[in-house]
């Protein structure tokens, strides 16, 4: 038994897989900055995505960030970090069943 494997067609999917990946990363920022609790807005101000060749970030740069992340604001009782994280997983579920 033998597989053959077209080159183009791997090709084709390792972009649809880097796709996804990127769409997921950054429909997750957007999530994590909307559930990020807003009174005067630092802390939404303050979170930042980086991504580099080998990795993607969402950082909240802010002293009081683990404590919302907590549940400390009624505005995000669950924190949103942890709802974020749920977000993506769900995110590149559906986009992978896709490819």
């Amino acid at each position: 038994m033998s597989i053959k494997i077209n080159k183009a067609d791997l090709k084709r999917l390792q972009k649809n897989i880097a796709d996804a990946i990127q769409d997921a990363n950054d429909d997750t920022y957007k999530f994590y900055r909307k559930e990020t609790p807003v009174r005067g807005g630092n802390a939404r101000n303050k979170t930042k995505y980086r991504e580099s060749r080998d990795k993607y970030s969402i950082t909240s740069n802010y002293d009081y960030a683990e404590r919302l992340d907590e549940g400390w604001s009624k505005q995000a009782p669950k924190g949103f970090t942890k709802p974020s994280f749920e977000f993506l997983k769900n995110k590149l579920n559906r986009n992978f069943k896709k490819i």
